[in-house]
């Protein structure tokens, strides 16, 4: 890409940095917290509204009414599709609407302080989508012509595994279709991720029967039963524990897969009764290099035996989620080191999330995917969540260079 197309893309995103603060003020504003799925229709109908307005196509989705669960009919779920660009090959913007549950209703009174941008959803995600947003508006008003078309695509339900959101549109081959390449607006704190762990979380209900202290010996004591089978699963977290994955992921204890028990534990009614039920939970993490249904029967096995030992335990699945891993060698990610240190003056690191992320989704698909946002990681979900402002304009302009030295005619 010559110096007068970068310069005239990046004046096109100063002209439009005070409309991207105040749209993401706004979004900020609308209290999509998830749990439960609140307030996704007004945040969609903001964000159609604002593609309209910015002359950029939109289509909504709703996703299908879901069964009642515990009684609790689901909200309605919307996920949202635009596009710049012509063909097929397609580079796709992604990310999430909703947010974790705020402390209090002030998380969702956006204010700026010390050049900061404050309010739930600030780091994760909502500034990162309206760069994206930006990003895609900024190249088209440099009327630049793509050999290809930047994909937006935009979804509920991160936050809870992404059900009703990411895994609908990929069960009706929408998500990554065509796709070249993804970016994920995820508060990276400045790395790239280009890797995620998997996880199989479960929930274990041990069974026994209640009695009085003075009768324990009519009851059946599920705590101890318990400790026999949180025992068993210390010998496979040693195993597993004892693995390492080759991404990159900084403190070098963090390259361990994990297991780990207790996160929820439950059981008992009183002091002075043999307890009839106690439950504690499962969170399986696992590496890119790891399988996840090669993990989850090892657990259900070991669980299995426990069973036909005399223990009586059912399970629930919490959560499944693929792992998926990118090279940081392939050209998208050279591609977007490359605009991170022209524009920072740094290149970025390569890491493994430490988390779960919607990179699985378009990896199941054989799209590459990385993760790079403006957020921090570290204010994420918290209390006093915010994002540097000027990280979000820095954002667009990465988004759209990157876009062109892919897509560039």
């Amino acid at each position: 890409m010559n110096e007068a197309l970068k310069r005239q893309l990046s004046d096109a995103v100063i002209v439009y940095q005070d409309d991207i603060l105040q749209f993401t003020q706004e979004l900020i504003a609308i209290a999509t917290e998830n749990p439960p799925g609140a307030c996704y229709r007004p945040c969609v109908e903001a964000i159609q509204s604002k593609l309209v307005e910015l002359g950029l196509d939109c289509q909504v989705i709703e996703v299908p009414t879901q069964e009642p669960r515990g009684g609790v009919e689901e909200s309605p779920r919307f996920c949202i599709l635009s596009h710049y660009g012509s063909g097929e090959r397609t580079l796709y913007f992604h990310g999430h609407y909703d947010v974790v549950p705020a402390s209090s209703a002030e998380q969702f009174k956006p204010y700026v302080k010390g050049g900061n941008l404050f309010g739930r959803g600030s780091s994760d995600m909502k500034s990162g989508l309206v760069a994206m947003i930006y990003a895609m508006k900024a190249i088209q008003t440099c009327d630049i012509k793509l050999d290809g078309r930047i994909g937006l695509t935009i979804v509920p339900d991160e936050e809870t595994g992404g059900e009703l959101g990411s895994k609908y549109l990929s069960g009706i081959n929408v998500l990554g279709k065509n796709g070249m390449g993804m970016l994920l607006a995820e508060p990276t704190s400045g790395v790239v991720w280009n890797a995620n762990r998997g996880a199989i979380s479960l929930r274990v209900v041990v069974k026994g029967k209640p009695a009085h202290v003075g009768l324990h010996y009519q009851g059946i004591n599920a705590f101890e039963k318990m400790l026999v089978v949180a025992n068993a699963l210390l010998e496979l977290k040693q195993e597993v524990e004892a693995r390492s994955t080759a991404y990159s992921i900084q403190p070098d204890p963090a390259r361990s897969s994990i297991l780990m028990m207790g996160g929820r534990c439950t059981g008992g009614s009183s002091f002075n009764l043999v307890p009839g039920e106690c439950a504690f939970t499962i969170d399986r993490r696992i590496n890119p290099e790891e399988d996840l249904q090669d993990e989850k029967r090892r657990i259900f096995e070991t669980l299995g035996r426990l069973r036909q030992d005399g223990i009586d335990l059912d399970i629930e699945v919490l959560q499944e989620a693929e792992s998926a891993g990118t090279s940081e060698y392939h050209p998208l990610a050279e591609t977007l080191a490359r605009n991170i240190e022209a524009i920072k003056g740094k290149r970025p690191r390569f890491e493994l999330c430490p988390g779960v992320l919607e990179n699985r989704f378009y990896a199941r698909a054989g799209v590459p995917a990385f993760a790079y946002g403006p957020g921090l990681l570290s204010v994420s979900h918290g209390p006093n969540e915010f994002v540097e402002i000027e990280e979000i304009y820095r954002s667009t302009l990465i988004y759209s260079l990157t876009a062109l030295d892919t897509l560039l005619d």
